[in-house]
């Protein structure tokens, strides 16, 4: 792989199944060791509860404020400069709990692949607090 510079301009928003706006920064099979791409998440909402299969995704909060879920655990606010980490499988959704848009990036390792995303909000095995 030679050096690059990838512009965020150049990276168009949309919406993604999990019901968050992605901007896929960096993702490309040439670098498969990471993928980073910015998300986010309108007030009011909530992404679906899902888990990825072999990626570790950690979450850097760089605005607005939330609550985010892993597991079983308790629901944990988070602001920004925050980093939130979740090992492959570990069921996840994340809340905008604040007045503006939560902005984070998402880091994943290996780099995300969709193929690995899986949507288990069907499920209901984490009820709402």
């Amino acid at each position: 792989m030679s050096g690059s510079i990838r512009c965020a301009a150049d990276a168009e928003e949309y919406l993604s199944a999990e019901g968050c706006y992605i901007r896929e920064l960096s993702n490309n099979p040439l670098d498969d060791a990471v993928s980073i791409a910015r998300a986010r998440v309108a007030p009011g909402n909530t992404t679906r509860w899902h888990r990825l299969s072999g990626i570790t995704e950690r979450y850097v909060i760089v605005s607005g404020s939330g609550s985010v879920e892993l597991g079983k655990l308790p629901p944990r606010t988070v602001g920004e400069g925050d980093v939130v980490i979740i090992p492959p499988l570990l069921p996840q959704r994340i809340t905008n709990t604040g007045a503006s848009d939560l902005i984070f990036l998402a880091i994943c390792t290996p780099r995300f692949e969709w193929a690995a995303y899986e949507d288990i909000e069907a499920e209901q095995v984490y009820p709402p607090a």
